[in-house]
């Protein structure tokens, strides 16, 4: 969707002229729940520096609690895989047309695009062609697949905020200005997670062996994660009497049709919980994206496991152009957690990673090792290094 072009309409008159007394307009676009979290934080960071700070933006419910002024809701951008993508197109269209329109009406001098960069960055490039200044943040991962997108940011973005420490290297290279400003996951999770804590909130047994199931926040992510998970999950309590199943999801929503598939399943089921549910368990079962660096930085072994629908995934694997798709793994440069993509995740497959990780205590010593200093590595208070970034640019504006 980043070849798209922006069929922008001219900008309305004054649009960058703030009326006088109008409050510090910042823009911020997030697609899902992880640019949700991003945005939330963003939006504390930026209203403590300027408690006068007005925030709009496409927000979820962590950031309409910071305080966001929704213009839309991140399920509009509810939509993963290639051919999914081009099906929405028209839809998408108009609501990042919407968004741009909404975004110049209220004078916004500063927007920030989190993640989605199919989405946002022809967003992003209609705005600074208006003269707002514009950042994006959350690398695409030109450095993974389809690098030449890297060249066509600078056309789009003043500034890139980078999560990850090898980012800015890449990004600069090829002309885009990037700060390395760390990840707010890693500032908000602690060093150390309190284990016995987070079983006591869920309710589960200290000295019982847990293992998470995390399909992921998106409903087609659900839809084709949930099924081998739970299939594994039944067949690994089989093997293990007293083994305790917490299955957690992102939304209330996804939480009841995630019980109605484990009916008969002796399984706990909870939603938005993810920070306790990963802290509580030995092993996690889960989709790849965000939620496999939360694990990392909560210490927690894992599973990675992906599917996308067979033309996506068949379009896409041509484009990668590394080895591994899991987070831990890339930050770690080799295979630190088991990967199943596409026909490689069977519920037999889990099985074995998850035991394998169930009956290797080296190894689990090892990986808590690697994730604490990875940890410490990403935490940077990125929150307040992004708020300054931003708030810089907005001064410059004018």
């Amino acid at each position: 969707m980043d070849e798209l072009e922006t069929g922008s309409r001219p900008m309305p008159e004054g649009a960058l002229q703030r009326p006088a007394g109008a409050p510090l307009t910042i823009g911020i676009v997030a697609g899902e729940a992880s640019g949700d979290r991003l945005g939330a934080a963003l939006t504390k960071a930026l209203r403590a520096a300027r408690p006068d700070v007005r925030v709009v933006g496409m927000a979820g419910p962590r950031m309409l609690a910071a305080g966001c002024e929704a213009l839309a809701h991140v399920d509009e951008l509810s939509v993963m895989g290639l051919v999914e993508v081009l099906r929405s197109y028209p839809r998408l269209l108009r609501l990042r047309r919407r968004l741009g329109d909404a975004l110049l009406a209220r004078h916004a001098q500063v927007v920030i695009g989190i993640d989605v960069p199919d989405f946002n960055l022809g967003l992003e490039r209609r705005l600074k062609r208006a003269g707002v200044a514009t950042v994006h943040w959350v690398c695409p991962q030109a450095w993974a697949w389809r690098p030449g997108r890297a060249a066509r940011l600078a056309e789009a973005v003043d500034r890139l905020l980078a999560l990850f420490p090898f980012e800015p290297a890449f990004f600069a290279a090829r002309g885009v200005a990037t700060d390395f400003v760390g990840h707010p996951l890693a500032d908000e999770l602690p060093l150390e997670p309190d284990r016995a804590r987070s079983r006591a909130a869920l309710g589960l047994p200290r000295e019982a062996r847990v293992v998470a199931l995390m399909p992921g926040s998106r409903t087609q992510e659900l839809e084709r994660l949930l099924a081998p998970f739970l299939a594994a999950g039944r067949t690994l309590k089989s093997r293990h009497p007293g083994l305790r199943l917490v299955l957690c999801t992102a939304r209330e929503d996804h939480a009841g049709r995630a019980r109605a598939a484990a009916a008969g399943l002796d399984c706990e089921v909870v939603s938005g919980r993810s920070h306790e549910v990963l802290s509580a368990a030995d092993v996690a079962l889960l989709a790849s994206g965000t939620v496999s660096l939360e694990a990392l930085l909560c210490g927690t072994p894992m599973v990675v496991g992906y599917r996308l629908a067979p033309l996506s995934y068949h379009i896409i694997r041509r484009m990668v152009s590394i080895p591994r798709i899991a987070l831990p793994n890339i930050l770690a440069r080799r295979e630190l957690v088991p990967e199943l993509i596409q026909d490689a995740l069977t519920p037999a497959a889990l099985v074995d990673a998850a035991e394998g990780w169930l009956a290797d205590t080296a190894r689990r010593a090892a990986y808590l090792q690697v994730s604490r200093e990875l940890h410490r590595e990403l935490r940077r208070d990125a929150a307040v290094r992004a708020a300054e970034v931003v708030l810089d640019l907005a001064e410059q504006s004018g």
